[in-house]
């Protein structure tokens, strides 16, 4: 049976300068080992629920629930021991000089010994591919470099859950491609659970269950392959659909009998490919 590792129940939040909720009565589950998006447009309330997630924003109606703590002031600690974040820009998460001492950072505040220090940021390093780069400055780094390296430090405090806010939205094609496959390897290798609050679904397709946000709510969940058969209310919620799924429409429409809609281009090309080769 599977293990509940976040249970938000009706919760609702208000900043004190607008009029409508940021969140309404929103209520959700993640799964151990579940991989979640939570995709919306800008607005809809995804980014105050990434900061309820790691307990700089508290609900004013409701609860949440992450790893057995309820997120209170008391507990927001042991919470945050639990769930990683990778934030939107990689540049402000650095504070090393270098690459091994930045990953090194959270475990010298908690106090880890010097010699296991070592030991787990070296292994988190090998995780994410980047123990070549132990002695470079962070700034010489690619943005996907960055990025792997932030995760790095994450993982290094040996969370559950990690939670990537927007991690992917200021990286070029190769980097997003790169933390991806980074976070699917740790998620089969290491069972961690994955959130991802992201408005580009062509992330969102590498999850296991999608949620949308619209207005504070949610609008609709389900399998990635369920939210993009909505492609016209997508558009309408001011999301893209992914460039695979709306070329696998189109060529449809024009008649080349597609094996099914795909939601990647390396499926997409060696679906096209095998058609053309069986004629």
């Amino acid at each position: 049976m599977s293990e509940t590792v976040i249970s938000i129940q009706e919760v609702s939040f208000q900043y004190p300068d607008q009029t409508a909720f940021a969140l309404q009565n929103v209520s959700l589950h993640v799964q151990r080992g579940e991989w979640l998006a939570i995709v919306g447009h800008n607005g809809s309330g995804k980014s105050t629920l990434a900061k309820m997630l790691n307990g700089l924003h508290y609900p004013q109606k409701g609860q949440v629930m992450i790893s057995g703590f309820m997120l209170s002031e008391e507990n927001v600690w042991s919470i945050r021991e639990k769930l990683g974040m990778v934030f939107q820009n990689p540049d402000n998460q650095f504070v090393g000089t270098t690459v091994q001492d930045d990953v090194a950072f959270g475990l010298e505040n908690n106090g880890v010994e010097q010699t296991m220090m070592k030991e787990r940021v070296l292994a988190a390093l090998q995780k994410v591919g980047m123990t070549a780069f132990l002695n470079q400055e962070p700034h010489h780094l690619s943005g996907g470099q960055k990025q792997r390296v932030a995760i790095a430090s994450v993982i290094a405090l040996r969370p559950d859950i990690i939670l990537l806010d927007e991690a992917t939205s200021m990286l070029d094609p190769l980097g997003r491609d790169e933390v991806m496959e980074t976070i699917r390897e740790l998620k089969e290798k290491e069972g961690l659970t994955v959130i991802s609050i992201t408005h580009d679904l062509e992330e969102a397709a590498k999850a296991d269950r999608v949620i949308v946000l619209n207005e504070g709510s949610i609008y609709t969940e389900g399998t990635p392959q369920a939210i993009f058969q909505m492609d016209q209310e997508l558009l309408q919620l001011g999301l893209g659909v992914p460039f695979s799924v709306r070329m696998s429409q189109l060529l449809a429409d024009e008649g080349l009998l597609l094996t099914q809609r795909h939601f990647n281009q390396e499926e997409l090309v060696r679906d096209i490919w095998t058609l053309n080769f069986a004629k």
